[in-house]
């Protein structure tokens, strides 16, 4: 199987994973963020691994899986809102075990536990915040008693896939320009900018049917997810390259890991989200 193939029948699958999985129900939506949230968060604990340093990998997957359940069950209206405060023990716990685990460098061994929960836990944790009290698209199976809509989501995903088409077309094609050649070699300013004008196409064709913001506001967001969304790849590739790994993982043949994958969500969709609570 050569690898155009492999990453088109593997793309093909992932776009099918997320799209369902987000768009079907609020059970569903909630099955594959936490899907997402755990593999995210297990590949960042196991490269760093790779690097001599031991980070809490079960009690950072679990204080990251917490704020994940305690934030949807917030957004649905299930719980107050300061239960999240019980995150505050969990992670002064995390602190206290590191005093018993007898590491080389406990502070970067802690340094790396936390800074997973804050790099992806909580981007993912804000999913919810999108979908649960709101209106707009709704989910393909119908729900009882919550106000669920994952329309942002939704358009989300679609507008990073637009910018990573349309990018990759255009650097393919006229990239000439390096953007960052010292953490990543092959984007381009061509590239760059034709993902920009990609994903406000899309943003702007899709407006309609998406509902929830109009028009211009996706625009808006299209170019927030374009400028994020490469930085946030650039993070990643920032990171992989500081470790000295070519992917994250290997569970998406031709794709990489999670991580490789949903970098630019991790970056940008807590700004899409600001965006949206302030002006929309």
């Amino acid at each position: 199987m050569n690898n155009f193939f492999r990453r088109t029948l593997t793309g093909t699958w992932i776009v099918i994973f997320v799209m369902g999985g987000f768009w079907l129900h609020p059970v569903s939506f909630f099955i594959t963020g936490m899907i997402l949230l755990i593999g995210t968060q297990y590949e960042y604990y196991l490269m760093i691994r790779n690097t001599g340093v031991r980070p809490q990998m079960v009690s950072g997957i679990i204080t990251g899986v917490t704020a994940y359940i305690i934030s949807t069950l917030i957004a649905a209206g299930m719980i107050p809102k300061n239960s999240l405060l019980v995150l505050i023990p969990m992670m002064l716990l995390i602190m206290v075990v590191e005093l018993y685990r007898k590491q080389e460098k406990p502070f970067d061994s802690l340094a790396h536990t936390f800074f997973s929960v804050l790099y992806t836990a909580l981007p993912f944790s804000m999913f919810a915040f999108s979908a649960f009290s709101r209106t707009g698209l709704d989910s393909l199976l119908p729900h009882k008693n919550i106000q669920f809509s994952p329309g942002i989501l939704i358009g989300f995903f679609l507008l990073i896939w637009a910018n990573d088409t349309g990018a990759y077309l255009t650097g393919a094609s006229f990239g000439k320009h390096k953007l960052f050649e010292r953490i990543s070699p092959k984007k381009t300013w061509e590239g760059f900018i034709g993902g920009v004008i990609a994903a406000a196409l899309v943003g702007w064709l899709l407006s309609g049917w998406l509902g929830v913001v109009d028009s211009i506001h996706w625009i808006i967001i299209s170019v927030i997810i374009s400028i994020a969304g490469t930085y946030g790849d650039l993070v990643e590739s920032m990171l992989k390259r500081s470790i000295g790994v070519k992917d994250s993982g290997s569970i998406m043949p031709g794709h990489g890991g999670f991580l490789d994958r949903f970098d630019s969500a991790i970056i940008s969709f807590p700004l899409v989200y600001l965006f949206i609570s302030l002006f929309c």
